[in-house]
């Protein structure tokens, strides 16, 4: 087929979404290779991202993009044979195994714990903001923390497991504002370092540790953006653990990014440069795997912040690019921008959603009240 016929079958897709190819609005792309088009028909998702942090391609504003492009679901209309056959392999290997476990470290959380201060909040949170009544990240991030907090109506004293607890910032909070004794789990080195040096001096203990080798038992459990790195296939395992680490009477919090229907994988440009072996958890799945081990207290969807957090995160990435750029290069700066503005559209586009779910062993002796 010759380029002329790729670029009609583009084009075709792209106008109803309102998206010209060399146009001048803010979402319409520039594309500087006019191979752009047969490498994304043959190779999709994988082939469209490679193709813009290989300088083919661009747009004045990427989230926009992505929010029409995914609004109008033009990604599934991009299917190729390389898409079916991730699908055949996530369903036959378990890419969640243990002996993968801190792949996911080694490969995004320890790239470097200057980018991730100069982008985040000044707690080091790398994930959803709590936008009501905040106008900052550093704001959004408290209120988060506090929201968190109060689902668990953590006391002076209590235990409190925090599974993928990051830079430490929420085992921080919660030991600083509630008095709660808290043990944090990680699979990222960097992470492990940053932590202890945050909550030094309080009563927080940091572990290198994958979440099937957590000991003791504990009255509260939160898992902040931990579960898309488990897989489907260990839902259950991830749930009965929990379980088995829970007082009777404890609470656990899960909070995650959840997508709109049960998948098996994750988007391949996604997998491949940002979160090898993820995937995000359907509602379906979630229940399906926790309700031998929970009762499901709350579920609450806020992903339409994720859309601003994202949009801070990028703007503080690239104010910051010239001060960290020597650790990195410029490909890398495009495939950054690419992460967190495609991110942004999608929730955005509502294609994906921000849920904090609240769990109980046995149910809440006279109900849950959710704070909100």
């Amino acid at each position: 087929m010759k380029t002329g016929k790729y670029k009609d079958i583009a084009q075709k897709m792209l106008n109803s979404a309102g998206i010209v190819i060399n146009g001048d609005a803010p979402s319409d792309i520039t594309v500087y290779n006019e191979d752009l088009y047969e490498r994304v028909l043959t190779k999709g998702s994988l082939g469209f991202g490679e193709a813009y942090m290989d300088g083919w391609w661009d747009c004045k504003k990427l989230d926009d993009f992505f929010c029409r492009i995914l609004s109008h679901k033009l990604d599934t209309e991009v299917l190729n044979i390389n898409d079916s056959l991730r699908v055949i392999k996530a369903r036959l290997l378990n890419q969640g195994r243990k002996s993968l476990a801190f792949e996911i470290g080694r490969c995004h959380y320890d790239i470097g714990n200057d980018l991730y201060r100069q982008m985040l909040d000044k707690r080091m949170i790398y994930s959803c903001g709590y936008w009501k009544e905040a106008h900052d990240i550093d704001t959004a991030q408290e209120k988060k923390l506090e929201l968190i907090c109060r689902k668990l109506d953590l006391k002076p004293g209590m235990r409190l497991l925090d599974i993928g607890c990051g830079w430490g910032g929420t085992a921080k909070y919660a030991a600083e504002h509630y008095g709660a004794d808290v043990v944090g789990v990680t699979v990222s080195e960097e992470q492990v370092k940053l932590a202890r040096e945050f909550c030094k001096n309080l009563p927080v203990e940091i572990k290198l540790q994958d979440y099937r080798d957590i000991e003791g038992i504990f009255d509260r459990i939160v898992s902040v953006g931990m579960v898309e790195h488990v897989g489907v296939k260990n839902y259950p395992i991830y749930f009965k653990i929990a379980r088995e680490h829970l007082k009777e009477d404890g609470i656990f919090l899960l909070h995650t990014i959840g997508s709109n229907k049960s998948q098996v994988n994750t988007d391949p440009w996604i997998e491949r440069y940002i979160f090898p072996n993820s995937m995000l958890p359907s509602g379906k799945q979630l229940l399906e795997a926790s309700e031998e081990y929970f009762v499901m207290e709350d579920w609450h969807n806020f992903g339409a912040y994720y859309d601003r957090t994202l949009m801070c995160w990028f703007q503080r990435f690239d104010e910051a690019w010239e001060k960290i750029r020597d650790g990195y290069d410029d490909r890398f700066y495009r495939m950054w921008k690419y992460y967190l503005l495609s991110c942004a559209g999608a929730f955005r586009a509502r294609q994906i959603q921000l849920w904090q779910i609240v769990f109980s062993p046995k149910g809440v002796a006279g109900g849950f009240t959710c704070p909100r």
